[in-house]
């Protein structure tokens, strides 16, 4: 308990001195990797098992409408390894395309032992490149914090530059290059450092009555509205139409992911030198998503630093073979050593 006490004052100092940046998930992702992606380098990614979400009592499960499964504290020698803010798994939540906040691919496939992680394996890495072949961070564009994938085309959004790029993952797999698209006006106004954290592809074919079918969701981290709410836009229509999501108890966004049964996930997170830290995942139904709409719903997990948990960026969600709902979180450490990379995973107790 002492050592948990230690670790929980040092993360509530980290917000002195460190700020907390800030994921949308469409499927099935296309792996394995096309063989032009080979060229990416491969690296070792150490996990060590986390048992419990509770410190206060390993012997709980039950958290919400969620149920722990199994957690990793994720580690490795590589030099840019870290800073995950955006995860896409496959249908059956094994291979998994990441990104940093550094503008870099991780790809790699989760090891299981039956329900639970044990382990990272075939993770390689490589850096997110423009049309011209050259790395998009040597441009400035670094802060790549949101990642939709779907039919083998990803979308990757920039925060500080407002950007939303697009890749041809299909073809070309980490080695692809990025051509932004248009992105509305109001976009290029967001906060620096508040701006898009989220992008979530709305399947064609899983959504096919959905008025949203192939569209994406783009919301950003903070950026507020008039009226305090989080700004939010639908791109893909004859015209970008805006929404918001109504912001409470200081929480800001940083990722979204659609459930199975169609409704949107929104994962967010609060930072204060003050201990008033935790994370909250609020569920709202995607036929709520309409322009001008303004979105609120129930948290289906609230917690704060009595449990094992960090700066989470990065939710999706899968079903494995007995129809299970796995909700998969990951933490950016922001390269900080007082801070930890961690991937979990809960079920969704209906």
């Amino acid at each position: 308990m002492a050592a948990d006490l230690s670790r929980r004052s040092v993360l509530a100092s980290l917000a002195a001195t460190v700020a907390l940046p800030a994921i949308a998930r469409a499927r099935p992702v296309p792996v394995p990797a096309p063989a032009s992606a080979k060229a990416a380098e491969k690296i070792a990614v150490d996990a060590r098992p986390l048992p419990s979400f509770d410190t206060r009592d390993p012997s709980r499960t039950r958290f919400g409408s969620l149920q722990y499964r199994s957690g990793l504290v994720l580690t490795s020698t590589y030099r840019d390894f870290g800073g995950i803010s955006a995860l896409r798994l496959d249908d059956k939540g094994e291979h998994f395309v990441a990104l940093s906040d550094k503008g870099m691919w991780f790809t790699g496939r989760i090891a299981y032992g039956g329900a639970i992680m044990t382990g990272l394996v075939d993770v390689e890495a490589a850096p997110i490149l423009g049309s011209d072949g050259k790395p998009l961070e040597a441009r400035g564009w670094y802060d790549s914090e949101s990642l939709a994938l779907e039919d083998g085309i990803a979308y990757v959004g920039f925060e500080r530059v407002h950007q939303i790029v697009k890749f041809d993952f299909a073809r070309d797999g980490v080695l692809a290059r990025g051509t932004p698209i248009d992105t509305p006006a109001g976009m290029r106004k967001l906060p620096d450092n508040k701006s898009l954290e989220s992008l979530v592809l709305v399947s064609k074919d899983k959504f096919k009555s959905s008025p949203l079918a192939g569209m994406l969701l783009a919301i950003s981290e903070r950026g507020l509205d008039a009226a305090g709410n989080i700004q939010s836009w639908i791109i893909g229509g004859k015209a970008p139409a805006t929404f918001g999501i109504r912001r409470t108890q200081k929480y800001d966004i940083s990722d979204a992911a659609l459930l199975p049964s169609g409704d949107l996930l929104l994962l967010e997170r609060k930072f204060s030198l003050f201990g008033d830290t935790g994370i909250r995942i609020r569920r709202i139904p995607l036929t709520a998503v309409v322009p001008n709409a303004v979105l609120d719903g129930p948290a289906i997990l609230e917690a704060d630093l009595g449990y094992e948990i960090d700066n989470f960026e990065g939710i999706d969600t899968h079903e494995t073979e007995h129809g299970e709902t796995v909700i998969t979180l990951i933490s950016d450490n922001n390269f900080s050593m007082l801070q930890r990379t961690l991937l979990m995973q809960f079920t969704l107790v209906e």
